[in-house]
């Protein structure tokens, strides 16, 4: 069993649904977590599928949800974006690019495998400087409001399970496939150096 708490990152395209539904499950079992997203914009539902909110990742939870009132509350009400919105400003105060992170994790867990390729990518991209491992694992999650929670669940499963390895290194392949089978869900898990 690692000595310390697992370092978690969870990772979605904007840092608003999955990402965010993990770390408020994880941050209330006790996991250190944060949470990121790897789009170079955080882009809500708008008024229709060709026309998203899009938003710097400067702004803050609490600017997306009175921009949203002030266009369509009863719409945005109604597709669940204003009571998302008020979770995450529960969370933090605004989205964070995993890009822009230079914290170290021991766990990456990401939500779609654009977003996993991403993180890699980034990276791989880094001087490597500890060369402390890190396990960057994918667990394909559909962006809507009842799949961000069953994958936030699942994800603090799997983080429990990791958490109380013995061997982290040697057991984790063995431990995903279990998963894998377990979930009727293909995991992708590489192993990247900080």
């Amino acid at each position: 069993m690692p000595s310390h708490p697992l370092r978690v990152a969870v990772v979605c395209s904007s840092n608003q649904n999955r990402s965010m539904e993990a770390h408020n499950i994880l941050s209330k079992r006790g996991f250190e977590v944060r949470s990121f997203g790897t789009g170079s914009h955080v882009k809500l539902p708008g008024p229709a599928p060709d026309k998203p909110n899009v938003y710097d990742f400067k702004t803050t939870y609490e600017q997306m949800y009175n921009d949203l009132v002030r266009k369509d509350k009863e719409l945005y009400t109604q597709n669940g974006i204003l009571h998302m919105l008020d979770r995450n400003k529960r969370i933090k105060v605004r989205p964070e690019r995993f890009q822009n992170c230079k914290d170290q994790f021991d766990l990456v867990i990401t939500c779609e495998e654009r977003v996993y390729d991403q993180v890699l990518e980034d990276l791989n991209s880094r001087e490597q400087e500890t060369f402390q491992p890190v396990h960057v694992i994918n667990v394909d999650i559909q962006d809507n409001h009842e799949e961000a929670t069953l994958g936030a669940f699942l994800i603090c499963e799997l983080c429990q399970c990791i958490q109380h390895t013995d061997d982290m290194e040697n057991e984790m392949d063995e431990l995903l496939q279990e998963f894998e089978e377990k979930s009727s869900r293909p995991f992708l898990h590489t192993v990247c150096f900080y």
